[in-house]
């Protein structure tokens, strides 16, 4: 094996960041044909391809993800370099990508990134999405865990790993100039509006087998897929909400909403995702494990 060029490996690794050969020859200032050359030179310098093409797109092959682990890794390094000998003696400045999706609760996601909130040395970013949208992110080492509300399984290409970090009941809630007198479930919800999350929803499906088993036909006004959304909804219209308790507990604490019902079966998972990776982020470890310490 040739010694390896970095400039060659700089180029592969603005390649796999914008996954195509245009954008990246963009980006660098150099000809597609230039970035096209020096990216198999470096090929033949590692004895492997490092793309393959997929519906006209480059797809990393498995030399290519393990070699981008390496670049991200060096690069990482040189960038802590330069920044520990401008400021002097500042603490090495360590980075979190964390993909969340974009329906989970942001009081979920602050309490987990909560223990590194004002850390000295810490640089926390959060980018919403997808959840195929993020495991991408995370197969391709741009995110170091996904946090999501259901368990994502393994497969022959992906090792996934999916940490149930924390389970919160569902409840239904309203104002309480909305509630009115007493409530029971199920009878009590015969005709009454709600706002559901949408059928996509883990929560939704587990509420629609409970409401089948009940006999119970509620009237669906909206159905929100966002639970930010969702609380907006609970605060401002007229219908009961089902929503994870999390979700509204600033509002329940503050009198602006009440508990109408509590469900014992329907319960929402929040998950943090993770894959195999040679150099994993220290960080996720210590927030998962810290999540974990919450719930004994």
């Amino acid at each position: 094996m040739d010694q390896l060029n970095y400039h060659h490996l700089r180029y592969f690794y603005a390649i796999a960041r914008e996954g195509n050969l245009t954008r990246a020859a963009e980006k660098l200032r150099v000809s597609q044909s230039a970035l096209s050359s020096q990216l198999r030179k470096l090929e033949e310098s590692l004895g492997e391809a490092l793309f393959e093409r997929e519906n006209k797109r480059l797809v990393l092959t498995e030399a290519g993800k393990i070699a981008l682990d390496y670049a991200e890794t060096i690069f990482k390094a040189g960038r802590e370099l330069q920044a520990t000998l401008e400021q002097g003696t500042r603490r090495k400045l360590q980075v979190l990508r964390i993909g969340a999706v974009a329906t989970l609760s942001r009081n979920f996601q602050l309490a987990f990134v909560e223990p590194l909130i004002d850390q000295p040395g810490v640089e926390i970013v959060i980018r919403s999405g997808t959840l195929g949208e993020l495991l991408k992110g995370l197969q391709h080492h741009t995110l170091d865990v996904v946090l999501a509300n259901q368990e994502v399984p393994r497969d022959a290409e992906h090792a996934w790993h999916s940490h149930l970090l924390d389970e919160q009941g569902v409840s239904l809630v309203a104002r309480p100039d909305v509630a009115g007198a007493a409530f029971e479930f199920p009878a009590g919800l015969n005709g009454v509006p709600v706002v559901l999350p949408t059928l996509e929803s883990q929560i939704r499906q587990s509420f629609e087998l409970l409401l089948a088993r009940e006999g119970v036909h509620p009237q669906v006004v909206a159905e929100v897929d966002d639970m930010a959304m969702l609380r907006l909804m609970a605060r401002e219209s007229r219908a009961h909400c089902l929503v994870p308790r999390v979700v509204v507990q600033d509002e329940l604490e503050a009198g602006l909403l009440v508990e109408r019902h509590r469900f014992s079966e329907v319960r929402e998972g929040f998950y943090a995702i993770t894959t195999e990776r040679r150099f994993p982020n220290e960080l996720v470890r210590i927030l998962i494990q810290s999540m974990l310490d919450e719930r004994r």
